[in-house]
């Protein structure tokens, strides 16, 4: 009896720890697959059609894909000239350990008009699922080179005993010269006017086109998300085979 479970013990123990490995690979190659599944697998349908009552009403459940050009009256500028519907800022220091921790999360957004030539729509990024599908500004340095205002943090760090070493910025922007893809859930208000609201877990914001918002996706080590979907997909079927082989040896003994 042992000999004729072993086979599918053994495909059983090899696909669970190549799924694992695979996950875990997927996780460590930055990619977020989920997301990107979500905004590939959408149907894109423009601004100006979603506007008719009729073609929103028939829609299926589930978010669309819409694009179209950024329209605000007041938007935020920067220092620098940027004139801005969404800034997002994080700073994070390294303590000895290697862990980062973050000293700040700085959110500021603006609500514009998403429009094509047939018409527009309003979004309000506060909304938006982090992170913006944008390509980001990431600065490097020492601690000591972070401005200021970061003083009392690295010392409130230094005193716990997790004196930073290194830190880092993350700053991802959306502009009013950006084109936009967005998904987001279409609602119909009781006067039947449509409307674009933030789907579970909120919208998903791109200045990119769609292929190369699939490439941000897949995240920095493309290599770790190839292995590891490989190995996971290997895994599943090795689960596959084991429960297969499990039943048809309980099957022989009956």
């Amino acid at each position: 009896m042992l000999t004729d479970a072993a086979p599918a013990a053994l495909a059983l123990v090899i696909g669970v720890a190549l799924l694992g490995a695979g996950v875990a690979a997927i996780r460590s190659s930055g990619a977020q697959p989920g997301l990107g599944r979500r905004l590939a697998g959408a149907r894109q349908v423009a601004v100006g059609t979603l506007l008719d009552p009729d073609i929103a009403a028939s829609l299926p459940s589930r978010p669309v894909r819409t694009a179209g050009r950024i329209r605000c009256p007041e938007p935020f500028v920067t220092p620098q000239g940027d004139r801005l519907v969404a800034f997002h800022r994080d700073v994070e220091v390294a303590a000895p350990g290697g862990r980062w921790r973050n000293i700040e999360r700085l959110r500021e957004t603006r609500s514009f008009e998403l429009w094509d030539h047939d018409g527009w729509m309003t979004v309000d990024p506060a909304q938006a699922a982090e992170p913006l599908l944008v390509l980001p500004r990431v600065w490097d340095g020492a601690v000591g080179e972070l401005d200021e205002g970061y003083r009392p943090a690295i010392e409130r760090l230094a005193a716990e005993g997790a004196m930073p070493t290194r830190a880092r910025a993350t700053t991802r922007m959306l502009s009013v010269v950006d084109r936009l893809l967005v998904l987001a859930d279409v609602q119909l208000s009781p006067s039947g006017g449509p409307s674009l609201v933030a789907p579970r877990g909120g919208y998903l914001i791109s200045n990119l086109d769609l292929d190369a918002a699939m490439r941000l996706l897949g995240g920095p080590r493309r290599e770790r998300l190839l292995v590891g979907a490989a190995a996971a997909a290997i895994g599943v079927v090795g689960i596959l085979i084991g429960l297969a082989l499990a039943v048809f040896a309980l099957a022989s003994r009956a």
